[in-house]
């Protein structure tokens, strides 16, 4: 049916000219699937580029009109086993949602099949070692039978569709194996119940699809989804603009139909609805979509604004410059949507080690079978003998050597207060050198403090606060946090950019700007400090207001430090308001002024140089920048934005999460690495023994299932306390301070 739709009138064309479309690609399950689809279509003539993203299982591609049509490129896709169609927000959120449910309906049932069936099994069991009757046994055999066929065929279908798909076009994945192991033990069973045989092995069928559905699902729930997002940055965007026309008629027009050289009248409160330069007015300007900076700017005649500012004060004209797909808000998106599809060529470790593994168990079952046959034995006892070698090498043990490891760090993370949002974060935060932060609401708290409020009397404290109660400027709202229980003054009176006025205890009382109180400045304003005075009859005071740092925030770069982490500040706020904080933190590689692409840049720099960047940022502006690096942190009083494209969020007013996510994601990684290694060693002692006919298909499932148990108590290992040894990390931990540490 999709190679009927004109594909190519959804195409968008690129400005070389290429077509361009995103297409939902169903099927993949692994990094092998990744590489097959982008190296197939690469080779193709005429294909531009073709990138996949395994995240939302979505492929950009590129192609040249003349030489290849969307159609065909569709049909190559098909050609692979997998299913594609052109990319629709809705229709995929649906169908992973869907998905989703369908897996968990599987793991439900196979669990319910597997635990019922090993009731009946240990009778089995335990009674041909006593008095079971052969009558009794057969009973036994033919419930689990009926128990395990529909279980099987339904709780299976997740493997059975994918193996299919490859087989159709003579091609092998993870899931081949599995389905070839499940298929023949159910059948061999059967055959062994018909013939009155002492064993059955519906046992291990259901059990292996039940212990590989558990890792396949636990796989899903922790991979980051950014659909559900994909409209907080439409939601950004101005719908509507008052445009001015060349008679100084005003009319209300989409903003879409914006272009370079339109003049609009931003009014207060109003979103800027495109790029532009202020021709007339000024006022104060929310830009921390821009820069981060919670702190309105001050913005005049001649100076730029971007579209999702938000205006507070006055009435601005501005020249439209950039527009429709050219604004910045768009540039961020593209930003994005880049940095997402490079992050997913990422391979974890579970896809690297299982690209090999398929071939070699389809070979070693294989020739096993013809093995014993050319040596005389039956097709029955040689059939038996090459399904023990497929269950006793079947992937259950690898399939949870990566999974086991993820769900016991994830839940010391979480105690941690570290929420994961990517199954792979732990093994890109275990291979890290350098750290770089974003300053404000990172390194900083997310909202300004009054940093001098305990040399303030408490009674001028009290009456600042209650005029700052009738005022929605940052540095008001940041005294009224100092004194919550205060009320507001009756009847005050608020003067735009300047201040509050209201009669106190029957004197009058201002609060505002330094001018307008009659207050003079003191000298010793500390760098990137604001003032904001109070005036109350003859008693006056300046508070002084800034981003206060984490209370943990030197500790923490101490302990990164010692870890041997490069330490770095990338922020869009001002140099002098930089520098203090990165002063005080001990870093000296910094930057200040940066826009979001200078932000990708300089982490595109790192990796060149061949650097794993762990970036920590909290902004809008921050988004791009924590898609792009090798794996990223976000607090949980970040845009959700950003916090939807990190990998993982933290919890708290403290820093110390970062250091706890790094230190368990290198003891994870290690037992990863461990549980990888003693599956490989459980396979290079169990396959020559089941090879040698030793092993019959209850021992090879008994022993896959201790496999899985031996992999899943070493992943357990991560709830004790990091042992105190030598070497680099033993080290850091004994330099940590006490608070930084988890348990």
């Amino acid at each position: 049916m999709t190679q009927t739709l004109d594909l190519s009138a959804l195409a968008r064309t690129r400005e070389d000219g290429a077509c361009e479309m995103e297409l939902a690609v169903d099927g993949m399950s692994c990094g092998g699937c990744i590489a097959k689809i982008e190296g197939t279509l690469n080779r193709m003539p005429g294909v531009v580029a073709a990138r996949v993203n395994f995240t939302n299982r979505r492929l950009s591609v590129a192609w040249t009109r003349e030489v290849v049509s969307a159609s065909d490129i569709v049909t190559a896709i098909e050609r692979l086993g997998y299913g594609a169609h052109p990319f629709v927000a809705r229709v995929a959120e649906g169908e992973d949602a869907a998905e989703a449910k369908s897996l968990l309906r599987c793991l439900a049932v196979a669990g319910f099949a597997a635990m019922n069936i090993m009731l009946l099994s240990v009778s089995v069991w335990s009674g041909n070692v006593t008095d079971i009757t052969p009558e009794t046994r057969d009973f036994f055999h033919w419930l689990s039978a009926l128990i395990a066929l529909p279980a099987a065929a339904y709780a299976g279908r997740p493997f059975f569709k994918s193996a299919w798909s490859a087989l159709r076009v003579a091609s092998v994945n993870m899931d081949v194996p599995i389905s070839l192991g499940v298929i023949l033990a159910l059948g061999m069973s059967v055959v062994e119940t018909v013939n009155h045989a002492e064993h059955a092995y519906f046992d291990s069928a259901v059990m292996l699809l039940f212990f590989l559905l558990c890792g396949r699902y636990l796989d899903r729930a922790m991979r980051k989804k950014t659909r559900a997002v994909a409209g907080n940055l439409a939601a950004l965007r101005a719908d509507t603009a008052c445009k001015l026309t060349d008679c100084g008629c005003m009319n209300e027009v989409p903003a879409s139909t914006l272009h370079a050289g339109d003049r609009i009248l931003v009014r207060p409160g109003d979103r800027v609805a495109a790029d532009g330069i202020i021709e007339e007015g000024a006022s104060d300007l929310d830009e921390s979509l821009v820069t981060g900076e919670t702190l309105r700017r001050e913005a005049r005649a001649g100076e730029p604004v971007y579209a999702g500012s938000i205006n507070f004060s006055s009435v601005l004209t501005v020249r439209v410059t950039a527009a429709g797909e050219d604004t910045l808000l768009d540039d961020i998106e593209r930003l994005l949507d880049k940095a997402v599809k490079s992050k997913s060529r990422i391979v974890a470790l579970a896809d690297r080690a299982a690209r090999l593994y398929a071939p070699v168990v389809h070979t070693t079952a294989a020739l096993t079978l013809a093995g014993w046959l050319i040596a005389g034995a039956s097709l029955h006892d040689a059939v038996i003998t090459a399904i023990a070698v497929l269950i006793i090498t079947c992937p259950c043990a690898l399939a949870l050597a990566v999974p086991a490891v993820q769900v016991v760090t994830a839940g010391r993370l979480f105690r941690a207060g570290v929420l994961l949002n990517s199954g792979d974060a732990i093994e890109r935060l275990a291979e890290v050198d350098t750290v770089v932060f974003d300053k404000t609401g990172t390194l900083t708290l997310p909202e300004p403090r009054v940093v001098d409020a305990g040399a303030i009397p408490a009674d001028i404290l009290a009456g600042a606060a209650r005029l700052a109660k009738s005022s929605r400027h940052p540095l008001a709202l940041a005294l009224a946090r100092e004194a919550r229980d205060a009320q507001p003054v009756p009847g005050a009176t608020e003067i735009q950019g300047q201040g509050v006025s209201a009669v106190l205890d029957g004197v009058e009382a201002r609060f505002g700007s330094p001018a307008f109180c009659g207050v003079a400045l003191p000298r010793d304003i500390p760098a990137g400090a604001s003032a904001i005075a109070f005036r109350h009859g003859t008693r006056e005071a300046v508070f002084l207001v800034q981003q206060s740092l984490r209370a943990d925030a030197v500790a923490v770069a101490k302990a990164l430090a010692t870890r041997g982490l490069r330490l770095r500040i990338l922020s869009g706020d001002r140099a002098e308001a930089v520098e203090p904080i990165a002063n005080a933190l001990g870093i000296t590689d910094w930057r200040a002024g940066m826009r979001p692409a200078d932000k990708v840049a300089s982490l595109e720099a790192l990796r060149t140089q061949g650097h794993r960047v762990l970036m920590v940022g909290d902004g809008l502006n921050d988004a791009p920048a924590l898609a792009a690096a090798h794996v990223s942190l976000s607090p949980v009083t970040a845009a959700e934005l950003s916090q939807a494209h990190a990998d993982a969020v933290f919890m708290g007013a403290a820093l110390a999460p970062v250091v706890d996510a790094v230190t368990a994601s290198v003891r994870a990684r290690r037992l990863m690495r461990q549980n990888l290694m003693l599956a490989v060693i459980y396979n290079a002692v169990a396959v020559p023994v089941a090879i040698a006919g030793l092993v019959t298909p209850l021992i090879a499932a008994l022993a896959m299932s201790g496999s899985s148990m031996l992999v899943t108590l070493n992943a357990l290992r991560l709830r004790l306390p990091a042992r105190r040894g030598s070497g680099t990390m033993a080290a850091a931990e004994r330099a940590e301070p006490a608070r930084l540490r988890t348990t």
